[in-house]
């Protein structure tokens, strides 16, 4: 397209000048030298109206009251339209505007005409063309930018809540595995301890292996299907029954008390304080066995509160190092809920782990 500027010049400039038997003077040159200017109108917009419309002026001045070619007012309208598309709003606007006063100035000074009608004609149709079309490319580019951020955004989000699930599933593994695997080894342990002069004890101490091993398989199996988009029905506070009763049986000084309302409380924050109990019995096995384990869970329209209190150990510990993670993922996604959670020593040497759900 740029290399039309020189047929452009010879048809507006050159055959007029041939046709009318003028000579190649300055003026001639100084639109030829305007009308290719156009050659850079991609690259250098700015440079080419202003250099380009001087050169137009410096024409118009030469001719003065003499011939000047008509059809040269199609460049004049060209290099409106890249004064346009090179330059803002404001700054075209004014360009255009200096441009027109200049060489009605020009024409008038040098050949009397007052009529503005044909400069006008030339120039603001073309501005006003290339505005359109200036604006149209800014907006364009503006969508294809927000378009490019938003697929930033996304692939961000996407990588933030593809870390949050797996966080989420990695606190869920480490609840089930963690609890299963601390009572069956403790289990285990006692049964070594029982076989030969206990075997009624050792035998239950297995039983006790046993169902710690079903309702931890029972538990990665509801996590499968979770994960895997399979229904599952909700948990509820019934669950924190059950583990207390399983730590019971496996030997664990626990007893556990509901106050208030067990009804309405919504599936996740069941979940989460079930897997609060879960964690702190499990704390309790590794960390104070043969202490007294208090459990205590009060409901009410506005909030749940579980405690989980245990006395100072009454035996040696069985050596059974945690993760550290257990605790501090639930604190998070009890946070997350909205929720809190503290756990510290007691003044009596124990240890409390409380949470508070807010409805």
């Amino acid at each position: 397209m740029r290399w039309l500027a020189i047929p452009l010049v010879l048809l507006v400039v050159v055959a007029p000048t041939v046709w009318h038997g003028s000579d190649f003077g300055p003026l001639t040159a100084c639109l030829v030298a305007s009308g290719l200017s156009l050659l850079w109108w991609r690259t250098h917009p700015r440079a080419v109206a202003l250099t380009g419309g001087a050169l137009w002026l410096a024409a118009a001045a030469l001719a003065g009251h003499g011939w000047f070619p008509d059809l040269s007012f199609v460049i004049m309208a060209l290099l409106s339209t890249v004064a346009a598309l090179g330059f803002r709003s404001y700054w075209a606007g004014f360009w255009l505007a200096a441009y027109l006063v200049a060489l009605f100035g020009v024409r008038y000074l040098t050949t009397g005409d007052t009529n503005p009608v044909p400069l006008i004609i030339f120039g603001v149709p073309g501005f006003f063309a290339a505005t359109v079309l200036r604006l149209r490319r800014e907006t364009a580019d503006q969508l294809a930018q927000r378009g490019r951020e938003l697929e930033e955004e996304r692939e961000l989000y996407a990588d933030l809540a593809l870390r949050q699930e797996r966080a989420r599933i990695a606190a869920e593994l480490h609840d089930i595995i963690g609890h299963a695997i601390s009572v069956m080894i403790i289990q285990a342990a006692a049964g070594q301890r029982l076989v030969d002069r206990d075997p009624d004890g050792a035998r239950r101490a297995f039983e006790a292996i046993a169902e710690s091993a079903r309702q931890g398989r029972g538990d990665l199996k509801r996590l499968v299907d979770l994960l895997g988009g399979v229904e599952v029905g909700g948990p509820d506070l019934a669950l924190i029954d059950e583990v207390v009763t399983r730590a019971a049986r496996s030997g664990l000084d626990v007893s556990c008390r509901f106050e208030g309302s067990r009804d309405g409380v919504a599936a996740p924050v069941a979940h989460l304080a079930f897997r609060v109990v879960q964690e702190s019995l499990t704390n309790a096995l590794r960390y104070a066995p043969g202490a007294a384990v208090r459990v205590s869970v009060s409901g009410s329209d506005r909030s749940l509160t579980v405690r989980v209190e245990n006395d100072p150990a009454r035996a040696d510990r069985p050596g059974l190092p945690g993760t550290g993670r257990g605790l501090t993922g639930l604190r998070e996604r009890i946070q997350q809920g909205g929720g809190r959670l503290t756990a510290g020593p007691t003044p009596v040497g124990g240890w409390l782990v409380q949470a508070v759900f807010s409805s």
